[in-house]
Parts: structure tokens; sequence; C-alpha cells
């Protein structure tokens, strides 16, 4: 399995819209006619529509409509006039006004990061909406609180505190955050500073790039958080998911695909692993499917995106919307 190593793709076959939604803007990338369904790609941080790139071309070229939106507060879409009081139900809403305003009655929902948890989450609240779920390198029904055993470090704890992940990126210019962070989130190791560290000195500009990650992809990602800022990014997920309800005995209607990359520094965190091979999940969800990449890290619809692409394609061949 070979890594992404050659410039990004031409991406003229994508569009861009911005819809209103909820009393905002939010930006929107599609490309496809969706003679076969719709598919819905949803990002984390610290990542844009842009990150599905790779998937949302596969997907049109099979048949169906590929849309991307960049979450609120992020990339072209407005800034909520509030980022402070964000909560994280403000997505799940997003998003299914997202299908309403695009007439699509149910789409298939594939997201990573803390996209994923608002996947399974809308995908329990709306069944009647969703056709399946895809999620990358996030599993569902682990015990967050389980996360309290890392040491204060951990750059979630960090970010997690008003104003100090401000000052630490504040050091630097956007590009050089977004380039560290994409850095810090490709190791397998989980991003932890010592006591006199902040987390932006966990690399410098000699550490390279991951190699399926050029230049220009971190001017996109750069010009977008120039734009976006990380003042909502912040919030949203490291200062707002602690409101997320768990999802108790809710058990999925839904088709469920989980895909974990064993070099994804997420799989280290406590009770990942566990939730993903004892039965947990499955126990929420009858139609479950779980896959691995051995050499996959957090990213690895980038890293990997030829893979990622036939493994998409045949779970949404082996699901067929009803016409």
């Amino acid at each position: 399995m070979a890594a992404a190593t050659e410039q990004p793709q031409q991406i003229t076959e994508i569009e861009h819209a911005h819809l209103p939604v909820r009393g905002l803007s939010l930006h929107v990338a599609q490309a496809g006619k969706g003679e076969l369904g719709t598919v819905v790609f949803l990002h984390g941080f610290p990542e844009i529509w842009y990150s599905w790139r790779h998937q949302m071309l596969a997907v049109a070229a099979a048949g169906y409509r590929a849309v991307a939106p960049d979450w609120r507060g992020y990339g072209l879409s407005d800034q909520p006039p509030e980022p402070e009081a964000a909560e994280y139900d403000d997505l799940i809403e997003d998003l299914l006004a997202i299908l309403d305003t695009l007439a699509v009655p149910k789409a298939f929902l594939v997201a990573k990061d803390f996209g994923a948890l608002v996947a399974y989450d809308f995908a329990l609240c709306h069944p009647n909406r969703t056709c399946g779920v895809m999620g990358l390198g996030i599993p569902f029904g682990n015990d967050a609180s389980s996360m309290n055993t890392l040491p204060e470090g951990l750059y979630i704890f960090r970010w997690a505190q008003p104003g100090r992940a401000e000052a630490d990126f504040g050091r630097y210019n956007i590009k050089r955050v977004v380039r560290t962070i994409y850095i810090l989130f490709s190791k397998s190791e989980i991003p932890m500073a010592k006591e006199d560290q902040e987390i932006m000195d966990l690399a410098d500009l000699s550490t390279p790039l991951p190699e399926w990650f050029t230049e220009e992809d971190l001017d996109v990602y750069s010009s977008l958080y120039e734009k976006s800022g990380f003042r909502y990014p912040l919030h949203m997920p490291y200062r707002s998911l602690h409101k997320r309800k768990p999802i108790g005995d809710a058990k999925f209607q839904v088709p469920v695909f989980v895909v974990m990359g064993e070099k994804d520094y997420v799989y280290k965190f406590p009770g990942v692993e566990s939730t993903m091979k004892d039965g947990t999940m499955e126990k929420h969800a009858p139609d479950m499917k779980i896959t691995y990449i051995p050499e996959g890290g957090h990213f690895v619809q980038e890293q990997f995106p030829d893979y990622v692409n036939e493994l998409l394609l045949a779970f949404l061949k082996d699901h067929p919307v009803d016409k």
C-alpha cells in the first residue's frame, strides 16, 4: 500500500456554494450528479472540506453526489456570533439543515475526528435521513472519562484551557501553526508536552512534513485558517465536546463501518483499542464492520487515498440506496 506522494489532484470538478443555514452562511463543496445517492463528508480539526478531496472525486466518478461542508466557524463558512457559546448540538442541527437545503432526503455520512462523533449521533437521532456511516479513526461507545488518566500535558487538556492555545499559537504565523499540528497529529505518539513546554514546541521548521502532505496542501489549509482563525475551532471541539451526551443504550438502525489506522495516535488513547475489539460497538450496531489499516495514521484518507476510496466504494456498493 503506497502513501500518496503526488501533487494535489486537479479539483476543478468540485463546485463551491454558500448555503443559508440557521442564520449563517455555510460553505459547501460538491461534486457529482448523484444517480446512486449522496455522500456527505464531515471533517475534524485541523481540517476543512479539502481534507476529503480524494474521496469526493472518487465517489463522484462512481455515480454519487459528494458534499463536503466546512463546519460553522471553519474554512469559508461564517463564524457563529458567539464562538465561546459553542454548542455541540449545533453541528447536528447544521447537518440536518444542510440536507434540507440541498433537498437530500437521506445520505451516507463519511466522517473523521470529531466529525465522526457528529455522524454517529446524527445517525442515531435521524435514522430516516441516514443511509449508513463510515467513521475514520474514532470509535463510538468508549468511556471518555478514561482520558483523565493521561498527563496534563496532553494537547486536549492544554487546548481546553481558555487562552492557553491562543497564547501558544500566537507566537507564530498561521502557516507555522497548521504545519506543526499536521506534523504532530501524523505521528503515532500522542502529542504530549512537558511541564515547561507548550504544544507548539514539539516540532520546529526542521521537522519535515509527512511525505503525502505537500507544501501546496499546506498552503490551502493555511489560507483557510487565515480566514477563520482558531477562535471557534478551539471551542469546537476542545472546549465543547464535554457537553456531548453519551449514547447510552442507543442502537443504530443503519450500517456502520469504522476504519482505524493502527499508527493513529488516537488508537493509543485509553479504552479505544478495547472498545474496538471487545464487542462494545457491536452492541450498538447490529450491522457493523471494522477494518484496520496497519500503517494508517490520523489522516488516513489523505495518506492512503486509494485504499480508503476502495473501502468507501465497497461500503457504498454493499448498501445501495432504495429509489
